[in-house]
């Protein structure tokens, strides 16, 4: 294995230049959302700032829908009632790699539709619903080594 110096470099590049990053097809996109069940959750405070959370999805590509569940008094189901806006990030099978799917989200509970006077179960279940308006990420494609 060599070693590169700067004189070795392109005019303007340093000894760490390598590879740029690529964007993911809408192909890859769907597929890492498909493969990968955890991802983060980023919902907004009422302060303004994100608020993220592990949770576990299932992707639709035919949809384009993210289905999420949680329990009705956990504070992102709280926040995405207040304000819908929502972006789910989900790792590569790499450190260089991503998805990012935004967009708003629905709160479907079961209970809405529950005869009247029946309680709920302590930790009544709901699915976030998200309709993604813009799905992105990227990829860094570095060689193995020699």
């Amino acid at each position: 294995m060599s070693e590169r110096t700067v004189t070795d470099a392109p005019a303007g590049a340093t000894p760490n230049d390598g590879p740029a990053p690529r964007a993911l097809t809408d192909g890859e996109l769907s597929r890492l959302l498909s493969r990968q069940r955890f991802g983060v959750l980023a919902s907004v405070r009422s302060t303004g700032h994100p608020h993220l959370s592990t949770v576990l999805h299932e992707w639709s590509a035919e949809e384009r829908v993210l289905r999420i569940s949680s329990t009705a008094d956990r504070l992102k189901v709280r926040q995405l009632r207040r304000d819908p806006h929502v972006a789910l990030h989900v790792n590569g099978p790499d450190v260089w790699s991503f998805a990012v799917a935004e967009g708003e989200a629905e709160i479907v509970d079961p209970a809405d539709d529950a005869p009247a006077g029946e309680q709920p179960l302590p930790d009544r279940r709901v699915v976030i619903l998200v309709r993604v308006a813009r799905l992105y990420g990227t990829a860094l494609d570095v060689p193995s080594g020699n």
